[in-house]
């Protein structure tokens, strides 16, 4: 190693015309210096290493979790790539260890991952911390604060409430389509379902939270460019192990990025939540409301959004929420709405790509439904007439869900099946894409097939099987807003339109959400008889 170090630097200083021969030798012996502290340092830290190792093993072996402590600096560095080859390497670990397994990163992270619906169970009922990563958020809220929360939010997801979103969902992939048809009218038939998704979808949630038109599928928003940047660096800070420390993280460029992004979306909620807080506290109550009274800010108001749900909500001592609690969690509902939605409809029209069997089957039972033309916008009452479609979607969020894991702290000794203890305070990793994957829970995991969800075939299975909007208390609140959405936005896309594989094999990557390296390309053509602006 110190021979190649000084080769490396004999080749780069022997241009003594640009650096004098007795600068080269002193530079050189100044970073051979750095060199030989640097090879102390290692020396200590394997030895620390050394010393720390079975530590674990003890720990671990008494709480009798498989996975034996790895080598040192290496620690599991292939299973925490989050492409193609990472994610099969947690294939492997899913069938190898079966139901979990312990794994290491070095003396400061210890974690039990577990992906067997048996051993989740308990944990996703029990009380526990999330991680997070976005400083503190309405997500890591525990106790009664969170009990409280949950209480007061609920009845703004009610089935009542939702069908009032589905003109709105109607309305975004409309605009969606408009677009579609422009591009392939100018030869581009290759599209990213990515940035389609992404965009339709922030457009649905700011209209349904905030009644806010922002014009965004079709014109740059400051609004949406902060949320997409708080994404970004969201997935840099979770994949560079020095930003986990909040510390450090709040004093690099990238943590001040971060603020400067969080301020924009912090100060677009604020407004509304204001000027909503003053309107209903003048009129007294939204049904005094006239229809479409207009705000500053740009936008009307026509039905009632969630912010209003939120203004007018009361606990059981007639407390209601705070100006900052409701932006707080307004802007969590934009901010992991709108991704997982695009992931799970990227990855839904792949998997109806890659299978034009199943494609053409959803199209005639859609076409049963709405009939063959394009001239009527799909109801709530539609959507519970499309069960083969539904399996379709089902399938797709088992083969591919959006997103893959959940991380949890306990507050104490958490027993599993097998007389396995996770001790109190370690780190928990609830994987749903080993669920999802498990062998013995879902035979030829691989094989995309919606029939899995056939009533039949889903007789007797484990209800924590298939868990792509988590379970237990803590299970997203959003997901039947989610379902209504996907499932109006496939069935009109299908109605319109074939969505064919892509140019180019697709590779997976795991960011906040999974995606698909380069844009996820699929090939798009427009039905004939169909067309609506």
């Amino acid at each position: 190693m110190l021979l190649t170090v000084k080769i490396h630097y004999s080749i780069f200083f022997n241009n003594k015309s640009i650096i004098s021969e007795g600068f080269h030798w002193h530079f050189l012996h100044l970073h051979t210096d750095i060199f030989l502290l640097w090879s102390c340092l290692y020396q200590k830290l394997y030895l620390w290493f050394t010393m720390l190792k079975p530590h674990y093993s003890r720990n671990y072996n008494v709480c009798a979790f498989i996975g034996s402590p790895p080598e040192i600096f290496l620690c599991c560095v292939f299973q925490m790539r989050h492409n193609e080859e990472g994610l099969q390497a947690v294939d492997d670990l899913v069938r190898r260890y079966v139901h979990s397994c312990a794994w290491y990163l070095g003396p400061f992270y210890n974690m039990v991952r577990l992906f067997h619906p048996d051993y989740i169970k308990s944990l996703l009922t029990a009380s526990a911390l999330p991680v997070c990563f976005a400083g503190h958020c309405l997500l890591l809220q525990n106790g009664q604060e969170w009990s409280r929360h949950r209480r007061l939010l609920t009845p703004a997801f009610h089935f009542d409430i939702l069908k009032k979103y589905v003109h709105v969902f109607n309305q975004s992939t409309n605009i969606m389509h408009a677009k579609w048809r422009r591009l392939l009218a100018e030869g581009q038939n290759s599209l990213d379902m990515f940035e389609h998704m992404s965009s339709m979808t922030l457009d649905s949630l700011l209209k349904c939270t905030f009644s806010c038109d922002s014009h965004c599928q079709g014109k740059p928003s400051e609004y949406i460019a902060a949320i997409l940047e708080l994404s970004k660096l969201l997935v840099q800070r979770q994949h560079y192990l020095p930003y986990h420390w909040d510390w450090l993280y709040w004093r690099s460029e990238q943590g001040r990025r971060f603020r400067k992004a969080c301020n924009i979306v912090h100060e677009f909620t604020s407004k509304i939540v204001q000027e909503r807080r003053l309107q209903l506290d003048q009129q007294g109550s939204a049904k005094t409301r006239t229809e479409n009274m207009e705000y500053t800010g740009g936008y009307k108001k026509k039905e009632t959004d969630l912010i209003d749900l939120l203004l007018l909500s009361k606990d059981e001592n007639g407390e209601g929420l705070t100006n900052e609690e409701i932006k707080a969690h307004a802007d969590m509902f934009m901010f992991a709405g709108h991704d997982t939605t695009a992931s799970a409809l990227s990855w839904i029209f792949y998997n109806l790509a890659m299978h034009q069997d199943h494609q053409d089957r959803c199209r005639a039972e859609i076409r049963s439904v709405l009939g063959d033309g394009d001239e009527h916008d799909i109801s709530w009452e539609d959507l519970s007439q499309l069960p083969f479609t539904t399996m379709c979607i089902k399938e797709s969020l088992r083969l591919h869900s959006p997103v893959l894991a959940l991380t949890r702290y306990y507050s104490q000794n958490m027993k599993t099946p097998g007389n396995c203890i996770i001790p109190q305070g370690s780190l928990c990793l609830i994987s749903i894409y080993g669920v999802h994957r498990n062998p013995e829970v879902w035979p030829d995991p691989e094989v995309y097939d919606p029939l899995r969800f056939d009533p039949e075939n889903s007789h007797g299975r484990s209800p924590h099987a298939f868990i792509p909007f988590s379970a237990g208390p803590r299970n997203c609140i959003g997901q039947n807003f989610a379902m209504a959405e996907i499932k109006v936005l496939v069935a009109q896309t299908l109605s319109r339109f074939r969505i064919l594989p892509g140019p180019k094999p697709v590779r997976r990557l795991y960011q906040l959400v999974l995606r698909a390296e380069g844009g996820l390309l699929l090939n798009v053509e427009e039905l004939e008889g169909s067309h609506k602006e």
